[in-house]
């Protein structure tokens, strides 16, 4: 599958930021809301979407984002018009989540990922279930699929994982990259702040600027990280590739402004693992030149659904 950047859209900026402007569109049905209890007693959000092939694919959204963002609303849509069946999941007080849960989410919450797992399978042991992770979600899935082991989907698709904590963090600071650090603080100060209106006991996000600072301060403590370094280090996914057995597709730009497409030299990966490099697309932007087979330029849908369906087989 080719992918030829838009001709007014080149560059990765110009794919990233009006790919991330579009509103989300219109599923034809909401679907259902389950409460998917946590071990701390904190609860994840979840809506379900029927479909009548033996095939059910969880979503998890990236850092900022929720169950209704447009990407999750887009391949959530692409999905369900073939009949699969998907579950687009909240990470922990993201979206229709918001007050269920003290704990904050990150790059290395698969064990979230694993619990609606089990979760799903218990309640449809005949489906084939599939993950599919962006951007932050990609790196705890990659880590579910690695490092973890504990519950495992029988295929999965990373989309613009962050493979090095250490080094994309340190990228936020080069250049026009600081419009996204300076957006991404905003939001994750805005969660805790949400979270100590309704009443937890989190440390006040006052002062912070950069996710660096905010990942010190907050992330890590609260976590239980001795510092952000040890969360860096514990929850890069990219040392843990070699240990994948799960058939595993993974998605990214060669120009992602956040995530630099040459840390996949820098890790080996097993032969399960397959890496689909696109010429351009910045982060999960994918604006085509030409419509897709689906209708519009919105490529990342098309090229999540031809992968997923390799999977579903």
């Amino acid at each position: 599958m080719d992918f030829r950047p838009h001709p007014l859209l080149r560059g990765p900026h110009a794919q990233t930021i009006f790919g991330s402007l579009i509103p989300a569109p219109k599923l034809a049905e909401t679907g259902e809301e389950h409460r998917v209890s946590l071990a701390d007693g904190d609860q994840l959000s979840i809506w379900q979407h029927v479909g009548d092939q033996p095939v059910l694919v969880h979503l998890w959204h990236g850092l900022g984002g929720h169950a209704a963002s447009s990407y999750m609303m887009r391949v959530a849509g692409a999905l369900i018009g073939q009949g699969y069946g998907v579950l687009r999941c909240n990470h922990r007080g993201c979206g229709s989540g918001r007050g269920l849960a003290r704990g904050l989410y990150h790059s290395g919450r698969s064990d979230d990922l694993a619990r609606v797992l089990q979760w799903a399978r218990d309640r449809w042991p005949n489906q084939r279930h599939l993950m599919v992770g962006f951007s932050l979600s990609g790196n705890a899935l990659l880590l579910l699929l690695g490092r973890d082991q504990t519950a495992l989907p029988d295929g999965a698709l990373a989309i613009n994982a962050p493979l090095d904590l250490a080094d994309c963090a340190n990228r936020l600071h080069l250049g026009l990259n600081r419009i996204y650090d300076f957006r991404f603080t905003y939001l994750c100060k805005q969660a805790v702040r949400q979270r100590i209106q309704v009443g937890y006991d989190l440390p006040k996000p006052n002062g912070i600027r950069h996710l660096k600072q905010f990942d010190a301060e907050i992330t890590a403590p609260v976590a239980g990280f001795k510092d952000r370094a040890h969360y860096y280090e514990t929850c890069s996914s990219g040392p843990w590739l070699p240990k994948i057995q799960t058939p595993t597709i993974c998605l990214h730009a060669q120009d992602d402004p956040l995530i630099p497409a040459d840390l996949w030299q820098r890790f080996k990966r097993a032969d399960s693992v397959q890496l689909e490099l696109a010429a351009g697309g910045g982060h999960m932007g994918y604006w085509q030149a030409g419509q897709t087979p689906l209708g519009g330029h919105r490529w990342l849908e098309y090229a999540a659904l031809h992968h997923l369906k390799s999977l579903a087989k």
